[in-house]
């Protein structure tokens, strides 16, 4: 025969038992809270009543959870545990006789599948314990707490806190277990798909096709409405001689909008080092606003996509540079990481650009002209403008009508030395006047640091860089005339 204290303690076992298990019901439900609205609906409740009883149920069952835990409340979480188990019970037959099986939900994330009888006998089971924790009576899971000290109270409400916690992130890892498995699940789904279609799958990161245009292409020329109410082109934005950074955004994009400030500091950052525009679709005002409130130096409005088309553009925000030859000079960098890492790359090129500083002693290389003479780069009479060209770029083919115009100048004490990294045929149909000298594999140019065509330095008479390497046909021509008006003070001067 078993003991009042016997039966008491069954019953307190029993009834921490039967907690245990509607506390993980109640949480894992409340944790999912679409998939217990689809149970509630698959189970056959009206459309009105799915929303409130997803909500209902979960807090039943921690309500019987929490009754069972205590002496004086046991009997009613026992009886409440009873009807919750009876109503799916219930649910769970009718469903089964109409040869339907619908997910039970039961656990939410942590555990859910078809209901079958299995479900019955489990619940079967449960109802077994409400009725030892409703019939024994016995102590309450926390009779003992009266008799701690203070210590222990706060030791045991730090332990509560702790398992809390400890409870709370198994729910929440299992939660994100659970959506990164249905996440793989439909990647793998996507890749049989495409599979079965003769499209192979990248089976590494590295092996994914690489976005936009391919570095080295001519950049698609444009002509755009600014946001401050101009116009500006391709070739305007190339015209200083730098790099360009060209960023594509959306008023309706929240990334760009986070993004712009960044934008807006690299415009001062390097500013000499890079030309900064933005490419932007979407709202006119919202943009002008946007350009406004930054700073934005180039912005541009492409409401009809123009822009965005031409270079691939399908996602915002991207970016992508293009050479001061106007080629373009890597692939498209989309999301705000990978775009800050182009114009970190993108800056640092340029510091590294290999230029030589004035005043330092001209490379000693051996040239050769139109007719295969030898040509030197520099003049012990004269200073020397050497002009780096290609006579299929767009850019050189541009100033070349300027170019004549110069030639036909008078420049006694200025040489132009033209040296071009085209074909020679091509170079000898621009009718140069001044000095041609063939480079085709660009070693003069990558002496100097010249990153493209066209672009120039001044050597002076003493065989010394006498300025910067400038890119651009203005940065070329008033070189030039700098050169020029050098020269007319020198002979000036007594």
């Amino acid at each position: 025969m078993l003991s009042s204290a016997d039966t008491g303690a069954i019953g307190l076992v029993a009834g921490l038992l039967l907690s245990a298990v509607f506390v993980a019901a109640g949480l894992g439900k409340l944790t999912d809270r679409a998939g217990t609205r689809k149970a509630v609906g698959e189970f056959g409740a009206p459309d009105l009543l799915v929303t409130p009883l997803a909500w209902l149920v979960p807090a039943a069952e921690l309500a019987v959870a929490i009754g069972l835990l205590f002496a004086t409340t046991r009997p009613a979480g026992a009886a409440g545990a009873l009807v919750l188990l009876g109503v799916f019970s219930a649910a769970i037959s009718v469903s089964l006789a109409r040869g339907e099986a619908p997910d039970c939900h039961c656990f939410g994330q942590l555990h859910s599948a078809p209901a079958s009888g299995k479900t019955l006998v489990r619940n079967a089971l449960l109802a077994g314990l409400g009725v030892v924790a409703l019939t024994e009576r016995g102590p309450g899971a926390f009779g003992w707490i009266g008799n701690l000290t203070a210590v222990g109270v706060l030791a045991f409400a730090v332990g509560v806190v702790t398992v809390g916690l400890l409870v709370g992130g198994g729910l929440a890892f299992v939660s994100v277990l659970r959506s990164h498995g249905r996440v793989l699940l439909r990647l793998d789904t996507v890749e049989r798909a495409l599979s079965d279609a003769g499209l192979e799958v990248p089976e590494d990161e590295d092996s994914l096709p690489e976005l936009g245009i391919d570095p080295g292409s001519p950049a698609p020329a444009f002509t755009a409405e600014t946001a401050a109410g101009g116009r500006a082109s391709l070739a305007d934005l190339l015209e200083p001689g730098l790099p360009l950074l060209l960023f594509f955004a959306s008023s309706s994009c929240g990334p760009c909008r986070a993004l712009l400030p960044r934008i807006s500091s690299w415009q001062t950052e390097h500013r000499g080092q890079l030309t900064l525009a933005t490419v932007s679709s979407g709202d006119l005002a919202a943009i002008r606003a946007e350009a406004e409130e930054h700073g934005l130096e180039s912005a541009l409005l492409d409401t009809d996509l123009a822009i965005f088309e031409a270079y691939q553009a399908n996602a915002t925000p991207s970016a992508v540079l293009i050479s001061p030859d106007g080629q373009i000079a890597s692939y498209l960098a989309s999301g705000s990481d990978e775009i800050e890492q182009l114009v970190e790359r993108a800056a640092a090129d340029d510091e590294s650009d290999g230029s030589l500083p004035i005043g330092a002693p001209v490379p000693g290389l051996e040239l050769t002209g139109l007719d295969a003479e030898p040509v030197s780069l520099t003049d012990p009479d004269r200073d020397t403008l050497v002009l780096f060209w290609n006579p299929s770029c767009g850019f050189c083919r541009s100033m070349l009508d300027d170019l004549h115009a110069w030639e036909r100048g008078a420049h006694d004490g200025l040489r132009l030395l033209v040296v071009s990294s085209g074909d020679e045929e091509d170079t000898r149909a621009d009718a140069f006047r001044s000095t041609v000298a063939l480079d085709p594999d660009y070693t003069t140019g990558n002496a100097f640091g010249a990153g493209g065509t066209p672009m120039a330095v001044l050597l002076d008479r003493e065989g010394r860089v006498a300025s910067a390497v400038v890119g651009g046909g203005a940065a070329v021509l008033a070189l030039a005339a700098r050169g020029t008006k050098d020269e007319q003070q020198l002979a000036a001067t007594p």
